[in-house]
Protein backbone atom coordinates (compact mmCIF):
# COMPACT_ATOMS: atom_id res chain seq x y z
CA UNK A 1 0.00 0.00 0.00
CA UNK A 2 2.85 2.42 0.75
CA UNK A 3 4.11 2.08 -2.83
CA UNK A 4 0.60 2.74 -4.14
CA UNK A 5 0.28 5.81 -1.94
CA UNK A 6 3.62 7.14 -3.17
CA UNK A 7 2.68 6.60 -6.80
CA UNK A 8 -0.65 8.35 -6.35
CA UNK A 9 0.80 11.20 -4.24
CA UNK A 10 3.74 12.01 -6.52
CA UNK A 11 1.84 14.05 -9.18
CA UNK A 12 0.01 16.01 -6.48
CA UNK A 13 3.28 16.75 -4.66
CA UNK A 14 5.06 17.76 -7.86
CA UNK A 15 2.19 20.06 -8.89
CA UNK A 16 2.02 21.60 -5.40
CA UNK A 17 5.78 22.15 -5.42
CA UNK A 18 5.67 23.78 -8.86
CA UNK A 19 2.91 26.18 -7.79
CA UNK A 20 4.64 27.02 -4.49
CA UNK A 21 7.97 27.59 -6.24
CA UNK A 22 6.39 29.76 -8.96
CA UNK A 23 4.60 31.84 -6.32
CA UNK A 24 7.78 32.03 -4.22
CA UNK A 25 5.78 30.56 -1.31
CA UNK A 26 7.77 27.39 -0.47
CA UNK A 27 7.85 28.15 3.26
CA UNK A 28 4.14 28.93 3.49
CA UNK A 29 3.21 25.81 1.51
CA UNK A 30 5.57 23.68 3.56
CA UNK A 31 4.01 24.85 6.82
CA UNK A 32 0.48 24.44 5.46
CA UNK A 33 1.10 20.96 4.08
CA UNK A 34 2.70 19.87 7.35
CA UNK A 35 -0.37 21.09 9.19
CA UNK A 36 -2.75 19.35 6.76
CA UNK A 37 -0.73 16.12 7.05
CA UNK A 38 -0.81 16.27 10.85
CA UNK A 39 -4.59 16.73 10.77
CA UNK A 40 -5.04 13.85 8.32
CA UNK A 41 -2.80 11.59 10.46
CA UNK A 42 -4.68 12.37 13.68
CA UNK A 43 -6.21 9.04 14.78
CA UNK A 44 -9.75 10.43 14.91
CA UNK A 45 -9.52 12.04 11.49
CA UNK A 46 -7.64 9.12 9.93
CA UNK A 47 -10.38 6.77 11.11
CA UNK A 48 -12.98 8.96 9.44
CA UNK A 49 -10.97 9.20 6.22
CA UNK A 50 -10.94 5.41 6.06
CA UNK A 51 -14.70 5.17 6.65
CA UNK A 52 -16.59 4.98 3.33
CA UNK A 53 -19.86 5.96 5.08
CA UNK A 54 -18.65 9.48 5.87
CA UNK A 55 -19.15 11.95 3.01
CA UNK A 56 -15.86 13.23 1.64
CA UNK A 57 -17.19 16.81 1.61
CA UNK A 58 -17.65 16.72 5.38
CA UNK A 59 -14.08 15.45 5.79
CA UNK A 60 -12.83 18.25 3.55
CA UNK A 61 -14.73 20.79 5.64
CA UNK A 62 -13.35 19.26 8.85
CA UNK A 63 -9.74 19.37 7.64
CA UNK A 64 -10.01 22.93 6.33
CA UNK A 65 -11.80 24.20 9.46
CA UNK A 66 -9.20 22.67 11.78
CA UNK A 67 -6.39 24.11 9.62
CA UNK A 68 -7.90 27.58 9.85
CA UNK A 69 -8.06 30.44 7.43
CA UNK A 70 -4.32 31.03 7.17
CA UNK A 71 -3.84 28.38 4.48
CA UNK A 72 -2.65 29.60 1.09
CA UNK A 73 -5.49 29.35 -1.44
CA UNK A 74 -3.47 26.84 -3.44
CA UNK A 75 -3.36 24.46 -0.48
CA UNK A 76 -7.11 24.83 -0.03
CA UNK A 77 -7.51 23.99 -3.72
CA UNK A 78 -5.22 20.98 -3.30
CA UNK A 79 -7.35 19.65 -0.44
CA UNK A 80 -10.49 20.16 -2.54
CA UNK A 81 -8.94 18.38 -5.53
CA UNK A 82 -7.73 15.48 -3.41
CA UNK A 83 -11.20 15.24 -1.86
CA UNK A 84 -12.93 15.29 -5.25
CA UNK A 85 -10.69 12.42 -6.38
CA UNK A 86 -11.32 10.47 -3.13
CA UNK A 87 -7.64 10.58 -2.20
CA UNK A 88 -7.61 12.22 1.24
CA UNK A 89 -5.51 9.35 2.56
CA UNK A 90 -2.49 10.58 0.53
CA UNK A 91 -2.22 14.01 2.18
CA UNK A 92 0.63 12.98 4.54
CA UNK A 93 2.54 11.44 1.65
CA UNK A 94 2.04 14.58 -0.46
CA UNK A 95 3.51 16.66 2.38
CA UNK A 96 6.47 14.27 2.76
CA UNK A 97 7.21 14.30 -0.96
CA UNK A 98 6.85 18.09 -1.10
CA UNK A 99 9.57 18.34 1.57
CA UNK A 100 11.79 15.98 -0.42
CA UNK A 101 11.39 18.14 -3.52
CA UNK A 102 12.10 21.26 -1.50
CA UNK A 103 15.24 19.78 0.03
CA UNK A 104 16.39 18.56 -3.36
CA UNK A 105 15.95 22.02 -4.88
CA UNK A 106 18.00 23.48 -2.05
CA UNK A 107 20.74 20.92 -2.73
CA UNK A 108 20.14 19.00 0.49
CA UNK A 109 19.57 15.24 0.67
CA UNK A 110 17.67 13.85 3.65
CA UNK A 111 19.38 10.60 4.56
CA UNK A 112 18.21 8.05 7.11
CA UNK A 113 20.87 5.76 8.55
CA UNK A 114 19.69 2.74 10.48
CA UNK A 115 22.37 1.04 12.52
CA UNK A 116 22.36 -2.16 14.53
CA UNK A 117 24.29 -0.38 17.29
CA UNK A 118 24.56 3.24 18.45
CA UNK A 119 26.92 5.33 16.30
CA UNK A 120 29.46 7.56 18.00
CA UNK A 121 29.77 11.21 17.04
CA UNK A 122 33.01 10.39 15.17
CA UNK A 123 31.30 7.59 13.21
CA UNK A 124 28.40 9.87 12.33
CA UNK A 125 30.80 12.60 11.17
CA UNK A 126 32.73 10.10 9.03
CA UNK A 127 29.48 8.76 7.57
CA UNK A 128 28.27 12.31 6.86
CA UNK A 129 31.48 13.13 4.98
CA UNK A 130 31.25 9.92 2.91
CA UNK A 131 27.57 10.52 2.10
CA UNK A 132 28.22 14.13 1.04
CA UNK A 133 30.87 12.84 -1.36
CA UNK A 134 28.64 10.01 -2.60
CA UNK A 135 25.59 12.18 -3.29
CA UNK A 136 27.49 15.33 -4.26
CA UNK A 137 25.22 17.45 -2.08
CA UNK A 138 24.71 18.63 1.44
CA UNK A 139 23.28 15.87 3.63
CA UNK A 140 20.85 16.09 6.51
CA UNK A 141 21.51 12.96 8.53
CA UNK A 142 18.98 11.13 10.71
CA UNK A 143 20.19 8.13 12.68
CA UNK A 144 18.03 5.34 14.08
CA UNK A 145 19.01 2.24 15.97
CA UNK A 146 17.54 -1.06 14.73
CA UNK A 147 18.82 -4.24 16.36
CA UNK A 148 17.03 -6.33 13.69
CA UNK A 149 19.85 -5.39 11.30
CA UNK A 150 22.14 -7.67 13.38
CA UNK A 151 25.19 -5.60 12.40
CA UNK A 152 26.24 -2.89 9.96
CA UNK A 153 24.12 -0.03 8.62
CA UNK A 154 21.37 0.63 6.11
CA UNK A 155 21.30 4.01 4.35
CA UNK A 156 18.13 5.42 2.73
CA UNK A 157 17.96 8.61 0.70
CA UNK A 158 14.72 9.02 -1.22
CA UNK A 159 14.60 6.00 -3.56
CA UNK A 160 18.25 5.03 -2.98
CA UNK A 161 18.95 2.23 -0.49
CA UNK A 162 22.47 1.16 0.44
CA UNK A 163 22.19 -1.96 2.58
CA UNK A 164 25.41 -2.79 4.38
CA UNK A 165 23.68 -4.65 7.18
CA UNK A 166 24.29 -8.26 8.17
CA UNK A 167 20.56 -8.91 7.73
CA UNK A 168 20.76 -7.55 4.17
CA UNK A 169 23.77 -9.70 3.34
CA UNK A 170 22.06 -12.79 4.77
CA UNK A 171 18.99 -12.02 2.63
CA UNK A 172 21.19 -11.71 -0.47
CA UNK A 173 22.83 -15.03 0.35
CA UNK A 174 19.46 -16.67 0.88
CA UNK A 175 18.21 -15.33 -2.44
CA UNK A 176 21.35 -16.59 -4.24
CA UNK A 177 20.99 -20.06 -2.71
CA UNK A 178 17.36 -20.32 -3.82
CA UNK A 179 18.29 -19.86 -7.50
Amino acid sequence: MAGDTTTIARPYAEAAFAVARDENQLDAWSDALSLIAAIAEDPQVAGRIGNPNIPRESLEALILSVAGEALPQGVVNLVKTVTANDRLVILPEVARMFEQLRASQQGVRNVLVRSAFPLTEAEQAELLTALKAHFGAEVELSVEEDSALIGGVEVRADDVVIDGSVRGRLQQLSNALQL
